[in-house]
């Protein structure tokens, strides 16, 4: 299995913050440090200053600070960007890094940012998400020296250079969600990585076997894709420990243990092996207190015997 640092920075980071929480992250051996991709901070625990910072910009500056580690959105929205110049913005830091983005992209939810920013948020979202997967993933693809045409609903590109290329013969594109057609579908199409989050056992069951479903539907491996799960994380070596941490951040314990990775380490790890059985083959462990570097370290403590 591969762990991944999955962090929510609206709460209340500076890029500063942010490039200590990954280096440390790849010191500790974990396989990527992810982010959320929002401008504004979510419930009343965190005050959320100094302010949001942009996804690709502070992906950009850790490409540059990093060596090994992967670094992409946990995910990114599509009313935020149009897919060219998205397509622009992913490719350029898989150049700066190396070879190390990957692009988690979503219908987006948040209205409330969108109103507090100036952002559009149109109703109907999801007709938006697969022309932009079509239209990233085939500006990638196109070879050097021919161009790329699209004509959707919502986007027409006409004689596109698709430049510039990636560094990746195939950036990871990550879907994820439970919705029951569409996102499988989507999935299947377009994706190399499906992501069921937030969700008990069951669910990922239902999630992952849905999305083999939809690849075997469209004559796709169900195996050539990855399938991850992604989970709000607080662990303790004890209750105590536990108890603190989740209330630090504002959290439910009994949320943290029914649908996430919370509890004592052993908790954690049998959920660990469960999530293994069900063929989950990356985690995405989301922290939220960047500044408690304890509970990262036990974090990789734990993790290491399931890698």
């Amino acid at each position: 299995m591969e762990f991944c640092i999955f962090t929510e920075p609206q709460q209340g980071y500076e890029y500063e913050e942010l490039l200590a929480s990954a280096q440390l992250a790849e010191r500790l051996g974990f396989d990527g440090w992810f982010r959320s991709d929002h401008y504004l901070k979510m419930g009343d625990h965190f005050d959320g200053l100094p302010g949001p910072t942009d996804a690709w910009t502070t992906l950009a500056g850790l490409s540059r600070e990093t060596e090994r580690i992967r670094l992409g959105t946990l995910v990114s929205s599509v009313t935020y960007r149009y897919p060219g110049v998205l397509a622009i913005q992913v490719a350029q830091v898989d150049r700066m890094s190396g070879g190390r983005a990957e692009l988690g992209l979503g219908t987006g939810w948040y209205g409330a940012e969108h109103r507090a920013y100036g952002i559009p948020f149109p109703e109907k979202r999801f007709g938006i998400l697969e022309e932009q997967l079509e239209i990233v993933t085939g500006l990638w693809s196109t070879p050097v020296g021919e161009t790329f045409h699209f004509a959707g609903r919502h986007y027409s590109l006409e004689d596109s250079p698709a430049l510039p290329k990636p560094i990746q013969d195939r950036i990871p594109v990550i879907v994820g969600g439970s919705g029951a057609k569409r996102t499988p579908l989507a999935a299947a199409r377009f994706a190399s990585e499906y992501n069921a989050n937030f969700v008990d056992d069951a669910g990922v069951a239902a999630n992952f076997a849905r999305v083999r479903e939809a690849a075997d539907s469209i004559g796709r491996d169900p195996d050539d894709l990855k399938y991850s799960v992604a989970l709000a994380t607080v662990v303790g070596e004890d209750e105590s420990e536990f108890q603190r941490r989740a209330a630090a951040i504002g959290s439910n314990p009994a949320d943290l243990r029914r649908t996430n990775l919370g509890g004592t380490r052993a908790e954690v790890e049998d959920r660990l092996g469960r999530l293994r059985d069900l063929g989950a083959e990356r985690v995405y462990v989301q922290v939220i207190d960047l500044a408690d570097t304890d509970h990262l370290e036990l974090i990789a403590d734990i993790v290491r015997p399931f890698r």
